[in-house]
């Protein structure tokens, strides 16, 4: 599968038109370079089609077309779906309530009165491993124990913080 040289000739000739052509479906530019550019990847990994020239050119140009016409409406769909960061600061959190709010912060504070309880290797192994996503072996290496130790003390942590919590709710 090689390239058609003729139609990337034709790609190539006409490109200042062809991103033209792609801008004014895209709307940008920097999107119509872009669909030129996947035009040219399709067309050299295509297999050698003989056209006569008019038909080349009129080929290279549908390629774009369509593709152009794909760019847009993808983009069309991620606007429809997406958002704006700022759209998404201004919503509100289901059940975001000043109760939920204040039963959450006192949930936080107990789990941090659990772990000061807890000792330093211990909490350290906890933190390290639940909250900054240290792989235990790493854990266990700095700590110089071994990984099973530092299962047994991240277990023991989260078993001491549940019960720690539990007491709150009940």
């Amino acid at each position: 599968m090689d390239g058609s040289p003729s139609l990337l000739q034709a790609l190539m000739e006409n490109r200042s038109t062809l991103v033209k052509a792609a801008a004014r479906i895209t709307g940008c530019h920097s999107r119509a370079e872009d669909v030129v550019q996947d035009a040219f990847l399709r067309l050299a990994g295509a297999q050698k089609i003989s056209l006569p020239l008019k038909a080349r050119i009129n080929y290279v140009f549908r390629i774009v077309r369509n593709l152009a016409i794909d760019h847009y409406r993808k983009q069309a769909m991620e606007q429809r779906y997406a958002g704006s960061e700022e759209e998404g600061l201004n919503t509100a959190i289901s059940g975001a309530t000043p109760e939920n709010t204040n039963l959450h912060q006192e949930t936080l504070e107990r789990v941090s009165d659990a772990l000061s309880q807890l000792p330093a290797r211990t909490r350290y192994a906890f933190e390290m491993y639940r909250l900054h996503g240290v792989p235990q072996k790493d854990i266990a290496k700095e700590l110089g124990v071994s990984p099973t130790l530092v299962n047994f003390m991240i277990r023991d942590a989260l078993v001491h913080c549940r019960k720690t919590v539990g007491q709150l709710h009940d």
